[in-house]
């Protein structure tokens, strides 16, 4: 059914809209507000009173369509609602990991919540080279405790089937079914990729063994409900400081397999990685960085593993807690399905609709190929040997390995 209140907000409706909210602003307030979303799915605002620049906040509303298509593409205004309760559960597990949400409101689907003005999103300062050395324990254990706190093993059956009901997001997880797992893998029209790449492309297109694993990945993101995962946690969804790690824009949450969210998180570093290839011609320079994100990608695992355990001691339920030898299975299978999911997001973005700044920034198509190149070889070796792998040494190894092949080859 429509929503017959909710109408796209002007920036002078959005002034006189916050000036309502209680604790916020006053009604006398001399307001600057500025449109800054560059997403494909929102407008996002930044309210700053006129005469204290430290006094801000962010009001983010959902637009029934897509910005990347237009009102061809319908999308569900419901996700603000989720979004939202998403951020408030995550801040209840891991405080002060995402932005703290001062209201909601679901007739006009928008949230107000933490202005986070002094972060930067964290894809543009791994293109740049920054290094981040909280990072890796922020989102280690934010995934962890996300996870582990939503899923089964912490929670009562009721409770936790309650909750998958409360994030039941079937039209977000459609964008993801057919933009990770289905269209990059044939000649589908929302393809888009570098001409100089099509030979690898059509490889990917014509290898029935990967299309296999890739749909049993694809089964178990449509089935099983193990956790509320954020659905879309890639490097863009992150804002950081050199100390503080901010989770942001989880509309695409639902409950979902654990290692897509983990798998988002590898794939995204890796990524950067390959970008690399293009954007640091100094081989010493881009060795170095390239080897802070393998090393970064071993802390996360490392890190989430340490407190998974922690909390599987803590906190899992006895049924779970006196079986000897499952949770190390289940952190095994934990870590194949991670490198799995990794594999597939790195390959739909260098050949699907929505492609990453790290790369498409590359402004010489024939560097940009050899970053993207690097990123379908990894893609590919990350689903089909991720069984293989009994620890993530294995995932960096590989990569190195992958790395040192492509570059005898060039």
């Amino acid at each position: 059914m429509a929503n017959l209140n909710y109408h796209i907000l002007s920036e002078l409706e959005t002034m006189q809209y916050i000036k309502k909210i209680p604790g916020l602003f006053s009604e006398t307030a001399q307001l600057i507000c500025k449109e800054m979303g560059d997403g494909n799915l929102n407008l996002v605002f930044r309210i700053t009173e006129q005469d204290s620049s430290e006094k801000s906040v962010i009001i983010k509303q959902a637009l029934p369509y897509a910005r990347v298509v237009g009102e061809s593409w319908p999308l569900t205004l419901d996700r603000a609602r989720i979004e939202s309760e998403a951020l408030m559960m995550q801040n209840g597990i891991c405080p002060g990991s995402v932005p703290k949400v001062y209201h909601h409101d679901k007739e006009l689907a928008l949230t107000v919540m933490e202005d986070l003005s002094t972060h930067i999103i964290m894809r543009k300062g791994l293109i740049a080279r920054n290094r981040y050395p909280y990072f890796a324990k922020h989102i280690g254990a934010f995934l962890a405790r996300t996870l582990f706190l939503t899923s089964d093993l912490a929670l009562d059956p009721e409770c936790k089937k309650q909750k998958v009901m409360q994030f039941i997001n079937p039209e977000m997880c459609r964008i993801t079914e057919d933009l990770v797992f289905t269209d990059p893998y044939y000649d589908a029209k929302t393809n888009q990729f570098n001409p100089l790449i099509k030979a690898v492309v059509e490889e990917i297109w014509g290898h029935d063994r990967l299309k296999l694993e890739i749909t049993k990945l694809k089964e178990g993101f449509l089935t099983r409900t193990q956790a509320l995962i954020h659905g879309d946690f890639h490097t863009g969804s992150i804002m950081v400081t050199e100390k503080d790690t901010k989770v942001i824009d989880p509309e695409f949450a639902f409950y979902g397999p654990m290692g897509f969210d983990i798998g988002a998180v590898i794939a995204n570093l890796l990524l950067n990685y390959c970008s690399h290839e293009g954007h640091t011609l100094i081989q010493k320079e881009r060795i170095e960085y390239q080897d802070y994100l393998l090393n970064t990608v071993e802390k996360i695992w490392t890190i989430f593993e340490e407190e998974f355990r922690t909390l599987w001691k803590e906190k899992a339920r006895d049924s779970y807690v006196s079986l000897l030898g499952y949770e190390d299975d289940y952190l095994l299978r934990l870590l194949q399905d991670s490198l799995g999911y990794a594999g597939c997001e790195m390959m739909r973005r260098v050949v699907g609709l929505a492609h990453v700044p790290d790369l498409e920034s590359i402004n010489d198509p024939k560097l940009r190929a050899k970053g993207e190149r690097l990123a379908l070889v990894i893609g590919q070796q990350l689903v089909l040997e991720r069984e293989t792998a009994g620890k993530i040494s294995d995932l960096t190894s590989l990569i190195r390995k992958v790395r040192n092949r492509e570059a005898d080859q060039d």
